[in-house]
């Protein structure tokens, strides 16, 4: 493991952080760190149910997240809370940064979700995205968000998002 890598037991605490501000701050469930992956286990931290249409997270739900340190998002697997998937929700973010147990995730606006049986693949925010300026203030991150978001919906379309959390 490397020196930005934690063992994997204990907890994390996760902090989503947006346009300078922190999001949501939840505790979760270290359940490994290979010093490039981070993966962590935590219940749905929204307060109670959430609706976006396409999908419904709710108390119960479990969330198996993969966090990196060199590429441009996160990815979710969300399973009620009997077990079934629901599917994966995947955040653009820039690589995430682990200190002490502090994991550390800027959130990039874009996002796509995969239904469990990966019928249902949509890109989502797109709108926030280009509202959100960063293609003037960062134009490289902008570049990398957009491929990001490129290469996760090519993954979901082609191979199934199994083929990268394996």
């Amino acid at each position: 493991m490397s020196a930005n890598s934690a063992e994997p037991t204990g907890q994390v605490e996760v902090v989503l952080v947006k346009a300078g501000r922190t999001k949501i701050r939840y505790r979760s469930v270290l359940l490994a760190d290979d010093g490039t992956r981070i993966a962590v286990r935590a219940p749905w931290a929204g307060t109670g149910s959430r609706d976006f249409g396409f999908v419904r997270f709710e108390p119960g739900d479990i969330f198996t997240e993969y966090y990196w340190r060199d590429r441009w998002y996160a990815v979710k697997e969300v399973r009620d809370a009997a077990g079934a998937l629901k599917g994966w929700y995947c955040d653009v973010t820039r690589p995430a940064t682990l200190s002490g147990t502090e994991l550390v995730v800027e959130d990039l606006d874009l996002d796509l979700w995969v239904s469990g049986d990966g019928t249902d693949v949509r890109r989502l925010d797109e709108d926030e995205f280009a509202e959100s300026g960063l293609a003037d203030r960062d134009p490289r991150a902008a570049a990398a968000a957009v491929t990001a978001l490129d290469e996760l919906e090519a993954l979901a379309r082609e191979d199934g998002l199994e083929t990268l959390l394996a």
